[in-house]
């Protein structure tokens, strides 16, 4: 039953779901009716915009948080940019909100899709646009938050013009590809688009069937690759790189960027990027891997729920997310090995979990480095200083947004000092420490994972 002030209110993916183990969750739903078709469209010219918050930032920043709590003071709802947090049961390798959070600020994008399902860009950019525009007419306060680079970027500035597959080459483009992938031959499937006509799927990652099938749907579909069509984003970057050229101070620029950015975009964006010294933030990275593993139903637990639900580490979305995908490496060999781990095993798996989440990080900072719609915040700072500044800048109607330098974070490494600390970090584990440390998770393994059973494949 349609509830709220906005006729798709049902729609607005707004889903709870109580906290039961991951094991009691496997049962997969979809949402037939949340597909609706949205462009980016700039409003008439002196038209007042809507005004949208993203607040984004590397993993273990602290975006979460803030965003929670600025939505409790704006009377805001918060929209997931997360990539893994669309999953069900894929609660703690992705810090998903809590229930108790979800029910005390409404969140959307989370919990709306089974594990085995695939979930693009796209896709997202539908969800989440309707998602606004439901939280908008109700009155409230769109915040997207999450670290997804491509999510966000689409979400802002719109999704290139590709058309849709007809039904009859959706099932060919299956077919075709459909034995490939049941033997796992990924290598003979891309050589096969790539003939076809798109040499840049040999750059997919690996067993992305999903973004594979697509590409080959796209070629079929209009007879040249997804390549061919121009991103909006594209025609803002052209447009900045414009200015950037004509201009020769940094700060001025960016201020400029900024205006030249929004004012054809249809919403007005209101966008932080929430980071700390990359050494600090390294720490707590590797200490939040620790955490994740700490607990009775970590993400070892979840983990083992994906492998007994018959998916393998590496073969869709959801079984490509760091922590994941380790977590499920580690639990296969541990079945190869008769139910069974050593210590020396379980740290490296914990090292390679704590490389690949630091590695992460590093791209984010990549990414966003270059987007320059983000005022970044120094995440040490107080989180009331931090949600003070940007609550004055949702009301504030002046204009360029200038960060105080108390808050502001810069967006490299700007001294010698900073270099060396970074170039002789080491993790240095708090709760993982000795081989007693690891004890519990040992006996939970072998109490746990069957034996003589070393993949589904």
């Amino acid at each position: 039953m349609l509830s709220g002030t906005c006729g798709l209110r049902a729609c607005c993916l707004r889903l709870s779901f109580s906290p039961e183990t991951p094991l009691i969750r496997a049962a997969s739903f979809r949402l037939t009716s949340r597909r609706r078709v949205f462009s980016v469209a700039c409003p008439v010219s002196g038209a007042k915009k809507e005004k949208v918050i993203v607040i984004s930032g590397p993993t273990g920043a602290g975006k979460s948080r803030l965003a929670l709590e600025l939505a409790k003071r704006l009377n805001g709802e918060i929209i997931s940019a997360d990539s893994v947090q669309v999953y069900q049961g894929l609660d703690v390798g992705s810090a998903k909100p809590s229930p108790s959070d979800r029910k005390e600020v409404p969140h959307h994008l989370v919990d709306i899709l089974h594990p085995s399902e695939e979930y693009s860009v796209g896709q997202f950019f539908e969800d989440a646009r309707q998602a606004t525009r439901c939280i908008l007419d109700s009155g409230r306060v769109p915040i997207v938050t999450g670290g997804t680079g491509l999510y966000l970027r689409w979400f802002m500035y719109g999704k290139p013009d590709v058309p849709k597959a007809s039904p009859e080459i959706a099932s060919e483009v299956c077919s075709e590809l459909a034995d490939l992938q049941r033997n796992e031959d990924w290598d003979a499937a891309v050589q096969l688009v790539v003939k076809a006509g798109d040499p840049k799927a040999q750059f997919l990652a690996a067993n992305d069937w999903y973004r594979l099938r697509r590409s080959l749907e796209i070629i079929k579909s209009t007879g040249s690759p997804p390549s061919a069509f121009r991103v909006p984003y594209d025609s803002f970057r052209d447009q900045c790189d414009g200015v950037m050229v004509s201009s020769h101070d940094v700060n001025t620029s960016a201020d400029v960027l900024e205006e030249n950015n929004s004012k054809d975009l249809d919403y007005d964006f209101i966008c932080f990027f929430l980071s700390s010294r990359r050494v600090d933030l390294y720490k707590l990275i590797d200490y939040r891997c620790e955490d994740m593993l700490s607990g009775s139903d970590g993400i070892l637990s979840e983990a083992r729920w994906l492998l007994d639900t018959g998916l393998l580490p590496n073969s869709n979305s959801a079984t490509r997310a760091i922590g994941y995908r380790q977590a499920m490496e580690y639990l296969l060999y541990c079945r190869q090995q008769g139910g069974r781990s050593s210590p020396g095993d379980f740290f490296a798996f914990l090292s390679d979990f704590q490389k690949a989440s630091r590695n992460f990080a590093k791209r984010q900072l990549t990414w966003f480095r270059n987007e320059q719609m983000y005022h970044w915040l120094d995440a040490s700072k107080p989180l009331e200083q931090v949600m003070n500044f940007i609550y004055d800048a949702y009301h504030e109607n002046s204009g360029a947004l200038v960060v105080p330098e108390s808050l502001r974070m810069k967006k490299d490494i700007s001294n010698r000092r900073e270099t060396s600390e970074l170039k002789a970090y080491r993790t240095r584990n708090r709760h993982f420490v000795s081989r007693q440390d690891c004890s519990h998770i040992l006996d939970w393994i072998r109490r746990t994972q069957p034996t003589g059973e070393a993949t589904n494949a």
